[in-house]
């Protein structure tokens, strides 16, 4: 995952970005996975400069892990709606 598509998102107004991708070890794409844990690294140390924290989660999953996979999104969408109403009564 190229980094600049999650920037992309949150600067277009996206509450937050999931990326998920196959357990470490177990990817089709051999290394894909551990590239993806190094650029996601890297992005959420500059988010977190900028105060943005919690809005970019990456996640292992396998294809028969679905039930975990719904688990995180949910989790993750109420996290965000917190975020959000945090942040209005901030204003």
């Amino acid at each position: 995952v190229d980094p600049a598509f999650v920037l992309k998102a949150l600067l277009e107004g996206a509450d937050g970005v999931f990326v998920a991708g196959c357990h470490i070890g177990d990817c089709h794409f051999i290394r894909g996975n551990y590239f993806t844990r190094r650029r996601m690294a890297a992005l959420k140390e500059l988010l977190g400069a900028f105060s943005i924290k919690g809005r970019v989660r990456l996640f292992w999953v396998s294809a028969s892990e679905a039930r975990r996979c719904v688990e995180k999104v949910e989790a993750m969408y109420e996290d965000l709606k917190k975020m959000r109403h945090e942040g209005e009564k901030a204003r």
